[in-house]
């Protein structure tokens, strides 16, 4: 009886409810998700643009502004246009494989955002502490070699995840509760055993939200360590300044996410729709807010992009 149960993990196909317990109001919840999801990919993709054109912007700090915004569009990309389909459509189905796809492409490029967060600490850390050193600290090759080895990180923690998934079986039952290939959600379709799927996937998390904070603390702990020591107020106003922009963007992506983890892992109590929901927010709102906050506090970008979107 129990292998009537069972489906081959590569001829089944899964239903994403988009937000169980909302589908009456899917067609309007699609409105703010698709007018969030567009300003971010044309306030990232300006940001591409501007960078790649201006020759004085091809500079460390505005290539760590570029690979921000190409994790910002992969992130969104990876789920809003699945969810709009299923919005608009009713188009629930999808494979295994493009379910999984789905899950690693979305967990890796979460993974190396949080590296390209780290990477942006290191470089206000070089810019105030060692501001004469900054150009032979951090050239753009090195930044360029930090980005692949970012990359090279998150593939080789992320691959297992949908690896692990794809040697379970999976119940008849094959109804995900979620508008995306999030992890736990796929793991509780599975009729095999998960823990170590499970337990990798948070040791994984753990791993590194933890280590990355840890060195982001360590950037911020020596800027303040040289901020008192320093008593003049131009230096401390020219040095939050410079450090403004990257703390709101760090709040903005950490906040929702360990949020959206916490409440997908531990919180039982937490309607489904309300999980879904707090989880969306992580996906479309930094990636709408992140272009916005560095073209208004970065006056250099600022006027080239000014430059393009002015023209008479």
């Amino acid at each position: 009886m129990a292998a009537l149960n069972l489906t081959p993990s590569d001829l089944s196909t899964f239903t994403l409810m988009g937000i169980p317990g909302l589908e009456v109001a899917h067609v309007w919840i699609s409105i703010p998700f698709a007018m969030f999801y567009i300003t971010g990919l044309l306030g990232n993709f300006l940001v591409l643009f501007v960078v790649g054109k201006e020759q004085t912007l091809h500079k460390p700090m505005y290539l760590l502004l570029c690979m921000l915004a190409l994790t910002d569009i992969g992130m969104s990309t990876s789920i809003i246009p699945k969810a709009l389909c299923i919005f608009w459509f009713n188009l629930k189905g999808i494979t295994v494989g493009g379910c999984l796809t789905q899950m690693f492409f979305l967990h890796m490029v979460i993974v190396v955002q949080s590296a390209v967060l780290v990477t942006m600490a290191f470089d206000r850390y070089v810019a105030i502490c060692n501001p004469l050193r900054y150009a032979t600290i951090l050239t753009n090759t090195r930044i360029a070699k930090l980005g692949l080895l970012s990359l090279i990180r998150a593939v080789l923690l992320i691959l297992p995840m949908p690896l692990l998934l794809s040697r379970l079986p999976f119940c008849a039952n094959r109804i995900i509760p979620h508008m995306y290939c999030e992890h736990i959600a796929v793991a509780k379709m599975s009729c095999g055993d998960t823990t170590v799927t499970r337990t990798y996937g948070l040791v994984t998390a753990f791993v590194v939200i933890v280590l990355d904070l840890m060195f982001i603390a360590l950037s911020y702990g020596l800027i303040i360590r040289d901020f008192l020591r320093i008593s003049s107020k131009e230096v401390h106003q020219k040095a939050l300044n410079t450090c403004t922009s990257h703390i709101c963007v760090m709040l903005m992506s950490y906040t929702p996410c360990l949020f959206s983890y916490l409440t997908q892992r531990f919180g039982q109590g937490i309607a489904p729709h309300v999980q879904i929901i707090l989880a969306s927010i992580y996906f479309l709102v930094p990636p709408m807010l992140n272009p916005i906050i560095y073209g208004v506090k970065t006056k250099e970008l600022r006027d080239k992009v000014g430059k393009y979107t002015c023209r008479r």
